[in-house]
Order: structure tokens, then sequence, then C-alpha cells
């Protein structure tokens, strides 16, 4: 699929339902939608993706997860630090019809 049929969504401190909101409004116009999320907020990004797919859409499914491990950040004691990663892919089910 091309980037203009993609949303991205970077996952962080704003409460959940903010991110379910963001992901269910491109979710209904018929695009994917791939949630981004980085050490503490992999929790939240999990979250967001069942309740947007149990409660909210239930005509999109995951379809794609990675997992990750970014490295090189330097921490106070000057070694490098690991952070844990995901991306989340969610997109309408094949059979579905938009409205």
């Amino acid at each position: 699929m091309s980037e203009a049929s993609e949303a991205v969504i970077l996952v962080g401190r704003k409460p959940t339902m903010n991110y379910v909101l963001a992901t269910t409004m491109p979710l209904a116009e018929g695009k994917r939608v791939v949630l981004k999320a980085r050490g503490r907020a992999i929790s939240k990004a999990v979250d967001v993706a069942q309740v947007v797919t149990r409660r909210f859409m239930q005509d999109a499914e995951i379809e794609n997860v990675n997992i990750g491990t970014e490295e090189g950040r330097v921490g106070q004691d000057g070694r490098p630090r690991s952070v844990s990663t995901i991306e989340i892919t969610i997109a309408p089910k094949k059979g579905s019809k938009k409205k």
C-alpha cells in the first residue's frame, strides 16, 4: 500500500482514549494504521490496539506486530542503553466494506 493509505500514530504519555480516537478515524476511512511506541509506552500501544479491534472497530484486525530494540542512547553512567520498541499495524478486514 502507498504511504497515503497509511497513518502512523506515535503512542506516548497522553490518555489511552486519545490514541483510540486517533486510530479509529483513519480506519473508518479504510486506511491502515501503524501504532509506534518505545519503552514504557509499549503497554499503552497494546491496550490501544486491543480496544480498537475489540470494542470500536470490530471490522478491523491486527495485521502485523514488530518488536525490536534501539541501541545507542548513552545513559548518565556513559554506557549505551537499549530501549524496546513496538510497531502494531491495524488494517480493515479484507471483506469489510466502507460505509
